[in-house]
């Protein structure tokens, strides 16, 4: 594919590989841009290029160190608005703070709309991410929203490797939606684990509900932070009498312990996307062929496109 037009494509310093893929894709070049910092941190940015009139897109997720990179992302929106950019779309593959979407306690914050109100405030315009915690993060935004999904690609993956006698299964019942849509298109049952959260990062895995023994199961989640979870659940169904355990998940946070975690679990593979950079993250598991990365490139390149042509993005939704 390519574009034509006035298009310019911005990164910052999370994760610029994905979007020189997503240049490759599009068959143009990396917008000019100091991404430095000063010395003593504050985030140095200047365009080397006119970007008046122009259709902007800032390819940055807000992944881990995610205050720096927020704040990145937030400083280049402003620029572009300051340089009469036509229109500035925000590139978030992976969303920061979406955990913090509700107020579940009394005394903590709604991060998320934190998050969406400074997004907007600095001048996007428009915003395409992929895999959000909890969909209806959507609606704390007044700007058009692209929400894509990972699925049709781990999909594809799951097809032309097959698991023989498999059991897809959801973490929490918070994302039993979400693994009854893999679940239909790979032609597999359904299973659900009944968790308890005691505390942020600390999960117990109290029972699971369906019938896994015998069978492979694929655990399905939006992210992975700590492995906590995750490992919980694959001991859980190795208990209950699975065979194989897989896990997939878009977004490879793996901080703290997640890679010790992961390595000494009972999962025999873990699916991830490219939406944060995992090199940094998993290396032993990388090495050890454990992690196997699946690129959302030309997913996004697709909807960058379609959004620049003015032409329908929902077919990238499914």
């Amino acid at each position: 594919m390519s574009v034509s037009g006035n298009i310019k494509v911005f990164a910052g310093n999370a994760h610029p590989q994905l979007a020189d893929e997503i240049c490759g894709h599009l068959s143009c070049d990396l917008s000019k841009a100091v991404t430095d910092r000063f010395s003593d941190g504050e985030f140095n940015f200047s365009i080397g290029e006119n970007v008046r009139g122009s259709d902007v897109f800032i390819v940055q997720p807000t992944c881990p160190p995610t205050d720096a990179h927020l704040m990145e992302l937030l400083i280049m929106i402003d620029t572009c608005v300051r340089a009469s950019a036509e229109r500035v779309t925000a590139v978030i593959p992976y969303f920061g703070y979406a955990r913090s979407d509700k107020k579940d306690r009394p005394r903590v914050p709604i991060a998320a709309k934190l998050v969406a109100n400074l997004l907007t405030k600095a001048g996007a315009q428009r915003i395409l991410t992929m895999d959000l915690h909890a969909a209806q993060i959507q609606g704390f935004f007044d700007i058009p929203v692209d929400h894509l999904y990972a699925a049709p690609i781990v999909v594809e993956y799951f097809k032309n490797n097959p698991i023989e006698n498999l059991i897809v299964v959801a973490p929490d019942t918070g994302g039993a939606e979400r693994a009854r849509a893999y679940a239909k298109r790979l032609n597999a049952g359904l299973a659900l684990c009944d968790k308890r959260r005691e505390r942020a990062n600390e999960a117990e895995v109290m029972n699971i509900v369906g019938d896994v023994a015998g069978k492979n199961c694929l655990i399905v989640d939006d992210l992975c932070d700590t492995g906590g979870t995750i490992c919980k659940v694959a001991k859980a169904l190795h208990e209950a009498g699975a065979n194989e355990v897989y896990a997939c998940f878009t977004h490879a946070v793996l901080s703290g312990k997640a890679v010790e975690n992961i390595t000494g679990s009972h999962l025999k593979k873990v699916i991830v996307t490219n939406t944060i950079p995992v090199q940094q993250n998993g290396g032993p598991l990388l090495e050890g062929g454990k992690i196997v990365i699946l690129s959302v490139g030309k997913l996004l390149s697709s909807a960058i496109k379609s959004i620049h042509d003015e032409t329908s993005v929902s077919s990238l939704f499914i």
